[in-house]
């Protein structure tokens, strides 16, 4: 009896091995592009500032794919092309580039296997967290394997969880990239083979989430009305954007002329809104759907919704587009989002309910 007893409790001291603790390691990461947007809005990028940044953001959760972020750092840096090839909003897309992207498992996260569109995007790749395995990525994946090394090298990085933007090491985490360093660790922005590029809008297909949304609710990337959105859909069906479209200030009357959508899509925006407010973090959800919840931009994400808060005097809300059919969700303050809706002529305030 004391022999068993003494076996048990030497077993019971020894570590359980091959069954580590995983934990999520995420951020805010409407932080992560503040500083684009604010250089893209003094350069005179108007309401396409926000919408890029609003769905470049996106990209650093855990859903998106590998290229994701790297595709929107493209669109970021075609937009600076056309406004004089601002450095700056150059520098901080390279910067985005390098932002670690949130890891569900504390592994580390699978690079990119294809070269960006941009040259000055060229030999870039996201930092990791310090919390991440530095020996494992997301899926199983061991160091070697395939998205374990960045596109165009052949060994891996050293020191693990380093990018050019931080070469001494990962990153501590949740913090954001921009927050340590304005050097992206490139050189300049001049010899781009791009330079001409019309700014492509990363956008992604609506999905639904509900059955009691306006019909005509669109994933708008074209707001801007250059006509040249790759991914533009539109559904008689009730849909969310997946990807936040973009926003335009409001003027101080209801849109008149032959813009007969204008009051529809104020309506639409109030009648998400509505919906908006029944959901909580437990509310099932369709899989890269995105949404407000309690105030917090969220993402579907394995059949739940992950937040991420939007900012100290911000918060999450569906807006009228202006140019185009359709609605937004973006990081708003409620005083904007009431004077964009008031704008289109619909009533009622943010849910049409007439409660702010």
């Amino acid at each position: 009896m004391q022999f068993t007893t003494f076996v048990a409790l030497a077993l019971a001291a020894v570590p359980i091995q091959g069954a580590p603790l995983r934990k999520r390691i995420a951020q805010t990461i409407s932080d992560s592009t503040t500083q684009w947007e604010k250089a893209c809005d003094v350069a005179g990028g108007g309401a396409q500032c926000n919408q890029i940044a609003v769905a470049a953001f996106g990209t650093l959760l855990a859903a998106p794919g590998p290229c994701e972020q790297q595709n929107a750092a493209d669109s970021m840096i075609d937009l600076a092309k056309t406004l004089n090839n601002d450095p700056d909003m150059i520098k901080f897309a390279q910067i985005f580039a390098q932002q670690p992207r949130n890891s569900p498992t504390s592994q580390s996260v699978p690079y990119c296997q294809s070269a960006p569109r941009n040259t000055e995007l060229s030999g870039l790749y996201q930092c990791q967290w310090q919390g991440d395995d530095p020996k494992t990525f997301v899926g199983g994946l061991a160091v070697g394997g395939n998205g374990t090394i960045p596109f165009g090298s052949s060994a891996p990085i050293s020191p693990p969880g380093s990018c050019p933007a931080n070469p001494s090491g990962p990153i501590p985490d949740g913090t954001q990239l921009v927050g340590i360093t304005q050097n992206p660790g490139v050189g300049g922005a001049s010899n781009s083979t791009n330079g001409n590029a019309t700014p492509t809008i990363f956008a992604t297909p609506t999905t639904t989430i509900g059955s009691a949304l306006p019909t005509g609710t669109t994933d708008l990337s074209d707001e801007d009305g250059d006509g040249d959105c790759d991914d533009e859909t539109t559904s008689a069906s009730a849909t969310i954007p997946s990807t936040p479209a973009a926003i335009a200030t409001p003027s101080s009357s209801p849109s008149s002329g032959n813009n007969s959508f204008i009051i529809s899509n104020g309506q639409a925006a109030q009648t998400l809104n509505a919906q908006f407010a029944t959901l909580s973090a437990n509310s099932s959800c369709t899989e890269g759907v995105n949404a407000c919840v309690n105030g917090s931009f969220a993402q579907c994400v394995s059949g739940s919704f992950v937040t991420q808060a939007c900012g100290p005097t911000l918060t999450c809300a569906a807006l009228p587009l202006v140019n185009s059919p359709g609605t937004s969700i973006t990081c708003t303050t409620t005083s904007d989002a009431l004077a964009r809706i008031a704008a289109t002529g619909a009533t009622g305030g943010l849910t049409g309910s007439g409660a702010v």
